[in-house]
């Protein structure tokens, strides 16, 4: 089966509105993106959970999925219209052929070698390096591949402070690529949380995968019931506003004299995050990769 791809280019003031009449015409998604993306005028945008929505570009680029048998002549116009723009405005068509995506996507995902003994290895691959420490991943629908600076930020911090028998606890956890890798690297016991319900069956089933005994909860089951106590290492991988209020509860996760590493920030947010941690904690930035940083301290 194949799809018809219709774009437009469009200034930020109508594109959520000629979004929403796109997909109220049968369209299928709808995905914008920087018109300028590729080019020296080209802008990051970020969005976090308890911060202002992301504003869209200065001009957008508008692309909507139709079913091959989409009237587009007519509904274009129409959407056109009802978003206060003329309906001559252009616009280009493509047909897009069906693929295997599931396929395309393992493609994607190869194995990565983090540090010069951690290796993330997708579980439909070989393994490159059997001497290594291989994490078997599936990702499944949860964040954590090991492809993303953040989740290397972490890996490779663990890779260097995690000593045997520590106690992990990993807030956020979403495949478990980091429970499983503390335990890998020598950890005693792992325990990630996450208020996804799809990340705590990928994590469940990659902690099988890898033989680890890494246990995972859901963020809204009463954690004080089951965390067993305070850990020597927390790690949390999520993003900068959750990471300063959730503060107070990851202090209290950390035994005294404990680790904390925090990721997910972009380096302009860094002092904002210490700032919420440094009651419990002395704080410091590691190396950057990209735009994006990983906080470290220890628990006073």
């Amino acid at each position: 089966m194949s799809f018809l791809s219709v774009t437009l280019i469009v200034d930020a003031r109508c594109v959520e509105t000629l979004s929403d009449a796109l997909l109220d015409r049968g369209a299928l998604s709808v995905e914008v993106t920087d018109a300028a993306a590729g080019t020296a005028r080209e802008r990051p945008l970020f969005a976090e959970p308890g911060s202002a929505p992301a504003l869209n570009w200065t001009v957008n680029r508008v692309v909507a999925l139709f079913a091959p048998d989409t009237p587009i002549a007519g509904v274009v116009p129409e959407a056109l219209a009802a978003s206060s723009l003329p309906p001559t405005t252009p616009y280009g068509i493509d047909q897009i052929d069906d693929q295997d995506w599931v396929r395309l996507t393992q493609s994607q995902f190869t194995p990565q070698q983090v540090t010069p003994r951690l290796w993330v290895v997708p579980t439909w691959h070989e393994v490159v390096d059997a001497s290594a420490l291989n994490i078997r991943l599936d990702p499944g629908l949860a964040f954590g591949t090991g492809t993303h600076p953040t989740t290397r930020l972490c890996l490779r911090w663990l890779d260097r402070h995690i000593q045997p028998g520590a106690s992990v606890i990993d807030y956020g956890c979403g495949s478990g690529i980091l429970a499983i890798a503390a335990l890998k690297l020598g950890a005693a016991r792992a325990q990630g949380v996450d208020i996804d319900e799809q990340a705590l069956l990928a994590a469940r089933n990659n902690a099988m995968q890898n033989q680890v005994d890494a246990t995972f909860y859901a963020a809204e089951d009463d954690l004080s019931a089951k965390w067993k106590s305070t850990a020597n290492v927390v790690v949390a991988n999520i993003l900068a506003n959750p990471l300063t209020v959730l503060a107070p509860l990851l202090a209290t996760l950390t035994a005294p004299g404990g680790l904390i590493a925090l990721s997910g920030i972009l380096a302009p947010q860094a002092e904002e995050v210490r700032d919420a941690y440094r009651p419990w904690f002395d704080m410091h930035t590691t190396e950057p990769e990209d735009e994006w940083v990983l906080l470290a301290g220890n628990k006073r």
